[in-house]
């Protein structure tokens, strides 16, 4: 599987790169170091010298340049070798770094992994709940699947897997028998939607809502930024109720491929500061959600991954259903991606 290049990849939590610090992390297959430079801004390079391909990570920071730990070459932030220690000092023309163009917004550094003067940071899909500037009480997290992001990006695309793997927390059976909608906005965008009306109410949602135990009416709209971004609007209002009259919140799924068969993943929740809840409940709801992402999404998906190798997915003849839609549709939109990737480079290489 080759993977969508021009597009922004979040790399890490904002956070997780300190000042004076280097933080390393494999990302579509390319080792990238990140750190920040005097002015707190961050720099990605690739993690590699090229004398002798030590990761610069093994190295040191001085001041705004990476000094790589077995013969001192030094990088500035632009990939660029500002220092030969050895002989006359030369610097040979073929002595630099890859650099990639970073942003950082969302509590996120996002990267762009194809051609440096295509990134343009208004297609880093929006995650303004997470700046907490809105009203917003959010929580986070990170793990590591060991399955491509194309398999988690199918689960959350096809939500009728919570009436049964997330069954009595985020799902309940009567949710299983609802059709997705789809709507598609622009190139890199795509809509799933559901409506559960009159269900049982799954336990993650009625400790938001009205912690009785009634039968509500439930939505999910789910939000895809190909590559491989995903915010899911889910809740539940009483039956022939409004939404305002309800209680949810917006889940962030973000996956960023690590390798073909591995991938990052940062989840966070965000729930309007109006639904005020005691902080036990806070933090069991937040143990909930971690729950399921790590004990019943991750082995699943996991375990679909090894069932699956190293084949091409649709040689393996999979049988679709009409709850395929959304992931089918997410494969196509991405197929035309790389397709149209492709084409280009080969224009561009005949050109040369």
């Amino acid at each position: 599987m080759s993977f969508v290049m021009n597009a922004w990849y979040a790399a890490c939590w904002s956070d997780e790169v300190k000042q004076g610090e280097m933080f390393h992390r494999t990302l579509l297959d390319e080792e990238i170091v990140l750190y920040r430079n005097a002015a707190g801004q961050p720099v990605a390079l690739r993690d590699r010298c090229p004398h002798r391909f030590v990761p610069l990570h093994m190295g040191r920071l001085r001041g705004d340049v990476i000094e790589c730990g077995y013969h001192g070459l030094q990088f500035d932030c632009s990939g660029a070798c500002v220092k030969n220690p050895h002989g006359d000092g030369k610097i040979p023309a073929a002595a630099k770094v890859k650099s990639y163009p970073v942003v950082e917004r969302h509590t996120l550094l996002w990267v762009w992994m194809g051609e440096p003067s295509a990134a343009d940071p208004s297609l880093i899909p929006d995650y303004s709940l997470l700046d907490n500037k809105d009203g917003f009480v959010t929580s986070r997290g990170y793990i590591v699947m060991n399955a491509g992001y194309e398999l988690m990006g199918e689960n959350l695309l096809d939500l009728s897997h919570v009436a049964y793997l997330h069954e009595g927390l985020l799902g309940t059976p009567g949710m299983a028998s609802a059709l997705p909608e789809l709507r598609e906005e622009g190139p890199r965008r795509l809509w799933v939607d559901r409506w559960m009306p009159n269900v049982e109410v799954p336990k993650v949602f009625d400790m938001l809502f009205r912690q009785d135990g009634n039968p509500v009416d439930a939505w999910q709209n789910m939000r895809f930024d190909a590559p491989s971004n995903f915010l899911v609007d889910a809740g539940v209002h009483a039956p022939g109720e409004s939404r305002e009259r309800g209680a949810g919140y917006f889940g962030i799924h973000i996956l960023t491929p690590q390798t073909n068969g591995t991938t990052h993943y940062h989840f966070a929740a965000a729930r309007p500061q109006g639904q005020a809840l005691d902080a036990q409940t806070a933090e069991q709801l937040s143990q909930l959600r971690r729950f399921v992402f790590e004990e019943q999404d991750k082995p699943i998906v996991d375990a679909q991954q090894a069932a699956i190798g190293d084949a091409d997915f649709w040689s393996l003849k999979p049988v679709l259903l009409a709850i395929d839609a959304g992931p089918v549709r997410m494969r196509r939109m991405l197929e035309r991606m790389r397709k149209d990737e492709a084409a280009q480079r080969q224009g561009e290489a005949c050109r040369v």
